[in-house]
């Protein structure tokens, strides 16, 4: 290859060329299946390769449902995690980061959610009026006995994006500390958390 220079360039996924492309700096030749540098003389063509358009999903498209979640015997962290991703969507191939493409989530009995651990006693909630000496600090097991609901919608919100889409994903959060929920009309599913459930000795 007459006046080519360049140098081989490791590119993950690329198996049939052992994971290297010849780089030829603003554009690439075309992959060479050699484990060395190209002949002199050889040809090589610059390909970009088929384009292929990235699936975005419209506003029309997305399709949401219901689901249900007895908290009864759950840890407050596991669950507010798999709610979390099941609000943003990531259950979904559809899932788009800056789209709402999740779902709708009843939780009930959020009373009766647990903590490991001393996180009773040891981790606190912080809360502040905006005052000077306006801070006030209660440890989570008395947040929880208080406002269990408040609790639960608070830990979750801490696990989606601190943005306008954040706020819009957990419109769709509905958290009750009984065992009684308004939403029959909807028909959520139940969604099953076992692995979200407290390890006993």
């Amino acid at each position: 290859m007459q006046g080519l220079t360049g140098c081989w360039v490791r590119v993950s996924g690329i198996a049939s060329t052992r994971g290297f492309v010849w780089y030829l700096g603003p554009t690439r030749v075309s992959h060479l299946d050699r484990g060395g540098a190209p002949e002199p003389g050889s040809t090589a063509t610059h390909s970009r390769g088929t384009p292929v358009s990235t699936y975005t999903p419209k506003a029309d498209e997305i399709e949401r449902a219901w689901h249900v979640v007895d908290a009864d015997g759950l840890v407050l962290g596991r669950l507010a995690s798999e709610v979390a991703s099941v609000l943003r969507g990531k259950h979904k191939p559809t899932f788009t980061p800056h789209i709402d493409t999740g779902d709708h989530v009843v939780i009930v009995n959020a009373a009766k959610v647990v903590l490991t651990g001393a996180k009773e006693s040891s981790k606190n909630v912080y809360d502040h009026s905006g005052y000077p000496g306006g801070l006030r600090t209660r440890t989570y097991g008395k947040f929880l006995a208080d406002k269990p609901e408040e609790a639960l919608r608070r830990t979750i919100r801490g696990m989606l994006p601190r943005n306008r889409l954040g706020r819009q994903m957990l419109k769709k959060l509905k958290v009750y500390s009984g065992a009684e929920h308004p939403h029959e009309a909807q028909q959520p599913q139940s969604l099953a958390l076992e692995h979200t459930r407290a390890r006993t000795a």
